[in-house]
């Protein structure tokens, strides 16, 4: 069994699933081209599903719930993240240039 990893910096308290996710194998050859090609998409929903189908009967109706919320709060939280990020690294308007 390998080492348990916390899910929060201590120091910091921001979440570090991101920084795990960005170090997975298929992660990286993904992105290794700039450009997500929908058979990289859809390997990445096989190993989710697989994932999630092991998981979910291991744990226990209450557990069930909290792990649904951390999930899906999880996924907000990175589609927030990411619009931030565009938002914060789109051209000023002024900066746009116009013939």
């Amino acid at each position: 069994m390998s080492e348990r990893r916390s899910w929060v910096d201590e120091n910091t308290n921001e979440p570090l699933i991101d920084d795990y996710a960005a170090k997975l194998t298929p992660f990286l050859d993904a992105m290794a081209d700039g450009t997500i090609d929908a058979d990289e998409l859809k390997g990445q929903e096989e190993r989710l599903v697989t994932l999630l189908r092991e998981v979910e009967p291991a744990v226990d109706d209450a557990l069930h719930d909290r792990l649904t919320e951390l999930m899906c709060e999880l996924s907000a939280y990175n589609i927030m993240q990411f619009c931030h990020n565009m938002q914060e690294n789109r051209p000023a308007a002024a900066a746009v240039w116009r013939p």
